[in-house]
């Protein structure tokens, strides 16, 4: 056997294989389940080209956003969409992680990129805490009333 006919039986076998995978679902069980991960390597990918030093620290901008983007949609996927009312508010964190990444990373250190990512990190932070407050707020505020409830007449002096 030559080593053309070898070649050749090894992409008909490696053929065979991925149909065979294929119409048993095995693709597309790894699509619907790992597809963020299309968002997560390019993301992964502008870090390593950054730390290798084969392109300029602006690309750090969207990288962080695409990295924290990419987690987002991976914790989506896989825990259900549902956790969206509660994960969306860390949409401009990404931004915010891609600008601070910039002005830790690169080469000048402008106040004004330092400003606008704490201030998206500090909006972020103050909507999720809006989110929990309105989704599990009527919560905590029915438990702070029956404590506070509680306190009233335990406190209360006994004149009857």
């Amino acid at each position: 056997m030559n080593k053309q006919s070898a070649a050749v039986g090894v992409l008909v076998l490696a053929a065979g294989l991925v149909i065979l995978l294929g119409k048993l679902g095995v693709f597309a069980f790894i699509g619907s389940v790992f597809w963020p991960l299309f968002v997560l390597v390019p993301g992964v990918l502008l870090h390593v080209l950054y730390f290798g030093r084969i392109v300029p620290s602006i690309v750090l901008v969207p990288a962080g956003i695409l990295t924290v983007v990419s987690l987002i949609l991976l914790i989506g996927n896989w825990f259900g969409w549902d956790l969206m009312k509660y994960l969306w508010p860390f949409f401009p964190f990404a931004v915010a992680v891609g600008l601070y990444e910039y002005y830790i990373f690169g080469y000048s250190r402008s106040k004004t990129v330092w400003t606008a990512a704490i201030s998206l990190a500090a909006l972020s932070i103050v909507l999720f805490g809006m989110t929990l407050l309105w989704t599990w707020g009527i919560y905590l505020l029915a438990i702070v009333l029956i404590g506070f409830g509680a306190w009233l007449v335990l406190r209360r002096p006994r004149i009857w």
